[in-house]
């Protein structure tokens, strides 16, 4: 008895698959001509958000689902060792500010001993010869010239190190300064919130992902066609969707992509009617103004159907009420 119950009821289902088929095969049939239509779901492009730095998380002010604007703090990471680096910063600046301008005095100086040893050496050159001064005391003069201009490179040599430590802990103060600007995370754009995946007091590693956005203002449903429909699809063509929680309302929406290649084929095509499952994959963006004024409405992961205009002079079908 059970038997028989059992194959009545998978007569039943195989009659309804079929009666669903003849049906669905009916309603395309019923579409104007020029219009095609192709199932799927509403998608929305998907941001991850990760940490440039690493570093204990302190705030993390948003939750999922939440809406967020351009630059809003999504996370906040601890720079409370790199506030401390950066106060040592200030301070070695300071210090190589303060070598720099003593390297400065120290020039000015080495140049005043070398114009007073070359205008002394000058003199016992004229002295010696007139025989009113000694080769010794030229030969001193020219010892102390030779003494000013080594003082001279000398001190030069310290300028370019007091510059050159300025640079560096300037560098490194702007690193820090990155660091720290860094590791508040904030939104790069208009979206929201899909998956929290970090929490106050955990460590993210470098590089680790914290959250998960999606883009409201770039959703698009990806639906498939047959090779003769596809190969009349154009790129900007018109695509009206209508997702089946809303069948009164209508989205506008454009192609922004068909596939070159078909994505799957039966293993030998051999007759018409195997070349005909030959499908190719298309992508139909909505259009963002219209999400701007229905966001509340449109969400990402509602199914429905979307039509697509491969002549200009098509009429859309009619909306279900």
């Amino acid at each position: 008895m059970k038997k028989i119950i059992l194959a009545s009821i998978a007569v039943v289902l195989v009659a309804a698959a079929v009666g669903l088929g003849v049906w669905r095969e009916r309603h395309a049939r019923q579409l104007p001509l020029g219009i095609v239509s192709g199932n799927g779901r509403l998608e929305a492009t998907e941001i991850d958000v990760g940490a440039k730095y690493g570093g204990r998380i302190t705030e993390v002010p948003v939750y999922e689902g939440d809406d967020v604007a351009p630059g809003q703090p999504l996370l906040r990471i601890d720079t409370s060792e790199e506030q401390a680096q950066l106060q040592n910063a200030d301070a070695e600046l300071r210090r190589a500010r303060e070598s720099l301008g003593y390297a400065g005095q120290m020039l000015r100086v080495a140049r005043h001993d070398l114009e007073l040893a070359q205008i002394i050496f000058k003199r016992s050159v004229r002295l010696v010869e007139q025989a009113a001064a000694s080769a010794e005391k030229l030969d001193r003069d020219r010892t102390e010239l030779s003494n000013a201009l080594a003082r001279l490179d000398a001190a030069q040599s310290r300028i370019g190190e007091a510059e050159a430590g300025i640079d560096g802990v300037a560098a490194e103060r702007r690193r820090l300064e990155s660091v720290v600007q860094e590791s508040v995370l904030l939104a790069p754009k208009e979206a929201r919130v899909l998956y929290k995946l970090s929490q106050p007091g955990e460590v993210l590693p470098r590089g680790g992902k914290a959250l998960t956005l999606i883009d409201l203002n770039d959703v698009y449903m990806i639906l498939y066609l047959g090779e003769a429909e596809a190969g009349q699809a154009a790129i900007g063509g018109e695509v009206r969707i209508v997702l089946d929680a809303l069948p009164e309302l209508a989205l506008p929406a454009r192609l922004v992509f068909v596939s070159p290649k078909a994505q799957f084929t039966p293993k030998q095509v051999e007759t018409a009617s195997e070349r005909e499952k030959l499908m190719f994959r298309l992508k139909a963006q909505v259009d963002p103004e219209f999400l701007r004024t229905h966001r509340g409405m449109v969400k990402p992961g509602m199914p429905g159907v979307a039509y697509v205009k491969l002549s200009p002079d098509a009429s859309w079908p009619p909306l279900r009420r």
